[in-house]
């Protein structure tokens, strides 16, 4: 164990998950570094109306937050990142000033302090410049000490180091129980819940496995949360509920008889790729019903923890037919498989292992 190890992330951000699907992700994670022994740092943009909606009122105990909005201010952050840290670590999709910070975190590699590159879309990241000669980060990939992705699977690390990563360690979404556990007996509201924010490739995914389902099934109730989503028609069976902040995931999650897992259509091509909201489901003991990619079953067990569904005509058939013992046997099933074996003490305990392998803390 790493215990006294100085992390210095740029990334997102961690206090607030409006526009940010990577906020929980990075909490449970540097919450179970923080409790392996690991000191961190987190600095995020001023960007993206992010600190107006903070949905997290205080900065967490487990990180120094450190939040940055101007070009200078980045630049001395990286400087003294260098000059405080063991490892430097930047996070893709930071959402401003990433091609500066990339090569600002790779060009000072090759010292003391141990650098990497955290992919938290790899499939997206990976299309976006091994089809471009003229990216400046085929330069900068191989200068990183190590590439993390927050998913993907071997066809991402076997990707990843034909690109030119030295090597490539994937670490997946997980549980923290500490946030994410069952509603002591939920209301139903609704038949069939999904939360995710509107994007271009997830649009037509989302019209295909769950608009196009809500028509099919006028009897039943749905609702959709989630940013962005406020012009689109919708049938009146269905329930806009805008943003959903993060403390009450919980409960809306169980208040749906089935959550419903829509992944982005890159996502699906590469597989092994679970969504955040998949763990949160799981943690309380929702029975999920998710599209379906290779990969599903290292994570959950289809038909028994989790339900897959190929189309829109399965999801409907899943909504007409799954009732609520069932349903709950399900989410019961996929909370202790997640405790088991998806917790983001086990992650953080592959973060620590891969760490430990490259020695100790810098003087």
């Amino acid at each position: 164990m790493n215990e006294g190890t100085r992390l210095t992330f740029f990334g997102s951000s961690l206090v607030s998950a409006y526009w940010n699907g990577a906020a929980t992700y990075y909490r449970g994670l540097l919450r179970a570094l923080h409790d392996r022994g690991y000191a961190i740092t987190f600095c995020e943009p001023d960007a993206y109306e992010r600190q107006e909606h903070r949905d997290l009122a205080e900065d967490p105990e487990y990180a120094r937050v450190i939040v940055y909005r101007s070009e200078a201010e980045r630049d001395r952050l990286v400087e003294r990142a260098f000059e405080t840290s063991d490892w430097v670590i930047k996070c893709s999709g930071v959402g401003v000033w990433d091609a500066q910070l990339e090569r600002g975190v790779a060009e000072r590699s090759g010292g003391d302090v141990r650098t990497a590159f955290w992919d938290v879309d790899a499939p997206a990241t990976l299309a976006s410049f091994v089809g471009d000669p003229s990216s400046p980060f085929h330069d900068l990939l191989p200068r990183f000490d190590h590439v993390f992705t927050y998913g993907g699977g071997p066809p991402i690390v076997e990707r990843y180091e034909r690109a030119g990563a030295r090597v490539c360690s994937p670490i997946y979404n997980a549980l923290d129980p500490a946030e994410h556990r069952p509603e002591p007996d939920p209301e139903r509201r609704w038949d069939l819940l999904f939360m995710g924010n509107r994007l271009p490739d997830r649009e037509e995914r989302v019209r295909r496995f769950f608009i196009e389902v809500a028509e099919r099934c006028p009897e039943h109730r749905f609702a959709l949360g989630g940013e962005g989503w406020g012009d689109l028609p919708l049938p009146a069976n269905i329930e806009r509920l805008g943003h959903v902040p993060t403390a009450d995931h919980n409960r809306v999650n169980a208040a749906a008889r089935l959550v419903l897992n829509i992944h982005r259509q890159s996502m699906v091509d590469n597989g092994w790729s679970p969504a955040t909201r998949m763990f949160e489901a799981a943690g309380a003991g929702a029975c999920q019903v998710t599209d379906a990619w290779e990969g599903i079953e290292e994570f959950f067990a289809p038909d028994t923890e989790i339900l897959v569904a190929e189309d829109g005509e399965a999801v409907a058939g899943h909504v007409r037919s799954v009732g609520e013992d069932a349903a709950r046997r399900i989410g019961r099933a996929a909370r202790a498989r997640a405790l088991a074996d998806h917790t983001y003490e086990s992650r953080a305990a592959r973060v620590d292992e891969v760490m430990t392998s490259y020695g100790g803390v810098v003087a």
